[in-house]
């Protein structure tokens, strides 16, 4: 992950690293790593939270259209159809980031029973 947002220019990098941070804070049991090719956050093996930097936009993947569709009526996120990430406006609330996080942990538990 480190290698990853070290290729990317100050502004990006500061706004993953503190999405990275916020998820590490609430799960400090989350995995550095890789899902889908991106780097990302796992929990209980399962991909938690991915990132990948576009040209002109920064997306998040929580890997879940029902965490999309839990959080984007609340915080009516920028969500890209087809491919279950959510574009990063800069910065990306927090509040934001949490609800995402929560509801994918709800789902990784959810399955695990």
């Amino acid at each position: 992950m480190d290698d990853y947002f070290g290729g990317l220019d100050a502004s990006q990098r500061a706004a993953f690293e503190h999405i990275r941070n916020l998820v590490i804070d609430m799960v400090p049991e989350a995995e550095e790593g890789t899902s889908y090719g991106m780097a990302g956050l796992k929990y209980k093996q399962k991909p938690l939270l991915a990132f990948l930097a576009a040209k002109h936009h920064l997306s998040i993947f929580p890997f879940s259209w029902r965490v999309i569709d839990a959080v984007r009526p609340a915080h009516r996120v920028r969500v890209v159809e087809g491919d279950r990430s959510v574009h990063v406006a800069m910065p990306l609330p927090d509040e934001v980031v949490r609800d995402i996080v929560r509801h994918r942990i709800e789902e990784i538990v959810g399955a695990a029973r």
